[in-house]
């Protein structure tokens, strides 16, 4: 849905809506705004709106301070979820600097200028269609969250099992109010685990819409008086929630990874796409998997991949195929969990991919066989390798690969890295309960 600065102004005024958050996404994919009152509004709409972006982790130093928001006039939507005299709407920005350049810091200015490569390659379209996970726990007396889950429910279990079920059916019906389209809707594996998936679109939109999905899914979890988390391996034992990317490149509205004449449905641009995610998921798993406890999810047992290969069906592959073809073909990366930041994820995924393309890469063989239940030896034989398994090992591999530090830039690679050592060390030198439950009496 396309908006103009007169149509914004006129549903503000008609819908008597008082606040207008000017939103963004820091490097570590937080979400961040200034709010506006409606009288600020023609301002902001002629890109006049500066904010001082040395308060933002990551983004300048307090001598280059000042930038400017520039709001995209397409992502203006009025939140669902306010009370009818305390309307709230929200527009996303990119952040510009005060010479009128974009801000090479700005994650979704790196996600434009990746899918600006694609173009220049001949790609008219990178659509991503992502399936979130995620927890809904119970807060305490001083509501503060827990990890006490709502419901005893399983996959796909349905109420009075599902105890989220009201509140996933609230969720949907704010996004769709948001113009979103709501695919499907369930309860995920672990108890208090859920999955919303929505349509796929290009990867700018979908990475607007990730970012407003976890704003939409917490706020509606809080008024439910419970607490949702996207933290991909919130309790031991149990199953970690991901987002897996699907990704299909197309020319001229023709999907690209088809070709009908091929065994598998797949182009050779598919395979080279395919092998280029694969060269260099190393890094792209520092970007995908951004926490310390992310790797705790990446582990054998819980269906999450921790094996480096790829499947025209195999689930436990980290690339899978889909089985739909034609204009539907796509490409499944199933490492990623939400807790990244969503334009630098399908950046790198796209860079990636596209590297494979310009190469002319072939994927290894395909794994057909559960490699979970595949030995050492057979992962030898097969040339199958782990994912990096820390995130300070994903971190050096980042460092490693010069494409994917290219397309991120210099400013968002040094403030990332830094900024995730940093985490790193922390939990490296923090005393955790297990070591004071383990050690404390023994020693």
């Amino acid at each position: 849905m396309s908006f103009t600065k007169e149509n914004i102004i006129k549903l503000v005024q008609d819908n008597n809506i008082k606040f207008i958050r000017m939103q963004f996404t820091d490097v570590f994919g937080q979400l961040k705004n200034v709010t506006i009152t409606a009288s600020q509004l023609e301002k902001a709409l002629n890109n006049q709106l500066m904010f001082d972006g040395s308060s933002i982790e990551g983004f300048v130093r307090i001598n280059e301070s000042d930038q400017y928001l520039h709001p995209d006039l397409d992502t203006f939507t009025i939140f669902p979820w306010q009370s009818e005299n305390e309307k709230v709407a929200r527009l996303i920005c990119d952040i510009i600097q005060p010479d009128g350049t974009p801000f090479s810091g700005a994650p979704r200015g790196v996600l434009r200028k990746t899918l600006s490569k694609a173009k220049e390659m001949g790609f008219s379209a990178f659509n991503i269609g992502p399936e979130c996970e995620f927890f809904l726990f119970q807060v305490n007396e001083q509501g503060k969250p827990t990890t006490m889950t709502n419901d005893e429910a399983g996959y796909f279990d349905l109420g009075p099992l599902d105890r989220g079920e009201k509140v996933r059916r609230d969720i949907c019906l704010a996004l769709e109010k948001m113009r979103f389209e709501v695919e499907a809707s369930h309860h995920e594996v672990a108890a208090g685990q859920h999955e919303i998936d929505f349509k796929y679109s290009d990867a700018l939109d979908s990475a607007d819409k990730i970012m407003t999905f976890k704003l939409a899914v917490k706020i509606m979890a809080q008024k439910a008086g419970l607490h949702a988390t996207f933290m991909p391996k919130p309790l031991f034992g149990k199953s970690g929630s991901g987002m897996h990317i699907n990704m299909s490149l197309f020319r001229n509205n023709q999907n690209v990874f088809y070709d009908a004449n091929d065994v598998r449905g797949l182009s050779k641009e598919a395979y080279s796409f395919i092998a280029g995610i694969l060269a260099h998921i190393n890094g792209i798993t520092a970007i995908t998997n951004p926490l310390v406890n992310s790797y705790k999810r990446l582990v054998p047992g819980y269906e999450a991949p921790c094996y480096i290969a790829w499947s025209a069906s195999n689930r436990s592959a980290l690339v899978r195929i889909p089985a739909a073809r034609g204009q539907s073909t796509r490409v499944e990366l199933r490492s990623p969990d939400s807790a990244c930041n969503p334009y630098l994820a399908l950046a790198v995924c796209l860079a990636a991919g596209l590297d494979g393309i310009e190469k002319g890469l072939t994927p290894p063989k395909e794994i057909t066989k559960d490699i979970f239940a595949m030995s050492e030896d057979e992962h030898k034989s097969h040339g199958i390798k782990n994912l990096p398994a820390t995130l300070a090992e994903a971190l050096s591999a980042l460092e490693a690969d010069k494409l994917l530090c290219d397309t991120l830039g210099s400013h968002i690679v040094n403030s990332y890295i830094a900024g995730k050592r940093k985490e790193w060390n922390e939990y490296c030198t923090r005393v955790s309960s297990w070591e004071v439950e383990k050690y404390l009496v023994n020693y």
